[in-house]
C-alpha cells in the first residue's frame, strides 16, 4: 500500500497536468521484521532481496516496475511474505553497486558477482564486511566515475 501511495504522488508531482511526459521514478524495497515469528513482509519495486541461508543465496524477487510512471503504474505492488531462520542474512540494497562500470572490459559489476560477494563475506563481523564491499566495489570502478547512489544494508537473524 505504501508503495502504491507513493507512486501515485510522485506521478502526480511530476505530472502536474497530467502531459505524461515525466517518466522518473525509484526502485525500492520496503520491508517489515517481525521478530518473534521470525517473518519477513517485503514489497519491492525493481529491487529484489538477497537471503544467505547456510551457505546458499535465496534472492527474494522484486515486481518489475518502478515507484512512478510506466507501462505497469495501474497494477498495484504485490506484498510478500518470507519465512526467516536462525542464522539467517537478509541483504537490501540499491542498484548502485550492481550498475557499477568498471573491470577490465569497462561493463557493469552484475548482480550475480554482487551476490556471490555476499555469500562470501556474510559470516564476517559488519565492519569487516563493510570493508570489503568497500574494496571489491572501489577495485571495480577504478578510474571510471561512479554512476549512482550506493547502499547496502544487511541484518542477521539470531
Amino acid at each position: 500500500l505504501v508503495l502504491n501511495q507513493i507512486r501515485s504522488e510522485i506521478i502526480n508531482a511530476l505530472n502536474p497536468n497530467n502531459s505524461g511526459e515525466a517518466k522518473d521514478g525509484m526502485d525500492c524495497t520496503l520491508c517489515s521484521l517481525d521478530l518473534k515469528n521470525l517473518s519477513l513482509q517485503y514489497a519491492a519495486a525493481n529491487n529484489s532481496l538477497i537471503i544467505i541461508r547456510e551457505k546458499e543465496i535465496i534472492n527474494l524477487a522484486a515486481d518489475r516496475m518502478p515507484v512512478g510512471k510506466s507501462p505497469k503504474d495501474n497494477q498495484a505492488f504485490s506484498l510478500n511474505t518470507f519465512q526467516l531462520q536462525p542464522g539467517d542474512t537478509v541483504y537490501l540494497f540499491t542498484d548502485g553497486y550492481a550498475d557499477q562500470f568498471g573491470g577490465p572490459a569497462g561493463k557493469k559489476f552484475k548482480y550475480k558477482p554482487f551476490a556471490e560477494l555476499l555469500l562470501k563475506i556474510h559470516t564476517e563481523a559488519p565492519g569487516e564486511q563493510k570493508k570489503a564491499l568497500d574494496q571489491a566495489f572501489h577495485s571495480w570502478k577504478g578510474d571510471h566515475r561512479q554512476v549512482d547512489d550506493v547502499l547496502v544494508l544487511g541484518f542477521r537473524i539470531s
